[in-house]
This record gives structure tokens, sequence and C-alpha cells, in this order.
């Protein structure tokens, strides 16, 4: 193991980048063999070479660049994920509203009959049963 840490001196390393390239090549492996395609299986190895020169490069200051714009990419999307689990898991306690005016989300808590709902955004109120 000594020798692998002497050959990872000054070399990237793996990030969320290069993990996402490996799963995308394990993905498209799979389907290339349920599929039975061989240009499939080729196209398979493109991901992988790329996550393994990532990981090799001593180029530290692009490969971080690489990741910051992949992060940037994804974030909206994660973010989306988050915020609908989270929806999800407050869905026992909490019932969600949007504004007729501001279209802003709000969240009100259950069981509590008919109730008067002020919008903190633009203030309209409107009476909804939780």
């Amino acid at each position: 193991m000594n020798w692998l840490k002497k050959f990872m001196i000054g070399r990237y390393g793996s990030d969320n980048l290069s993990v996402f390239l490996l799963i995308l090549s394990i993905i498209l492996t799979f389907a290339s063999s349920f599929a039975r395609n061989s240009v499939l299986m080729t196209m398979s190895y493109i991901p992988l070479f790329i996550a393994l020169y990532r990981m090799f490069s001593k180029n530290i200051q692009k490969r971080s660049m690489e990741s910051y714009k992949f992060a940037m990419l994804v974030s909206p999307i994660y973010s989306r994920y988050k915020r609908f689990l989270s929806r999800i898991r407050a869905s026992k306690t909490h019932k969600y509203f949007k504004c007729t005016t501001c279209k802003t989300n709000l969240r009100v808590p259950k069981g509590k009959g008919k109730i008067l709902i002020t919008c903190p955004n633009c203030k309209k109120e409107f009476i909804k049963r939780t």
C-alpha cells in the first residue's frame, strides 16, 4: 500500500465528477449487456477512461475547475431533489399550498381545520382546510 501512496502524491485523485463518470460507465456496461450491443459496450469505456485520466492527472488546477463546473451544473438538480425529499418527509405533519398571487410555496401544519393563511411575501390572505 505504501507504493500506492507514493504513486498518488501530486495527483488529483477522485471527486464527484470521477464517481459520476464511473457510475455512468457501469450503467452503460449493464445496458449494453442487456441490449447485446457492442457499440454501446465500446461507448461504456469512454467515461471510464476519462475518470481514470482525471484521477491520475497531475494538473490539479484544471481538474478542480472541471469539478467546480460539474458541481455548478448539478447543484440545481440536487437542491430540487433534496427539497422534494424534505417535502415528502414533512407531508405527515404539514400541508403545502401555493399562493395564488405570487406563487410562493406555503407550509402550514396539518389537522388545524379551516385556517386563515397569510402569504409572508405578498400579504394576501386566503382560507384553506388543513
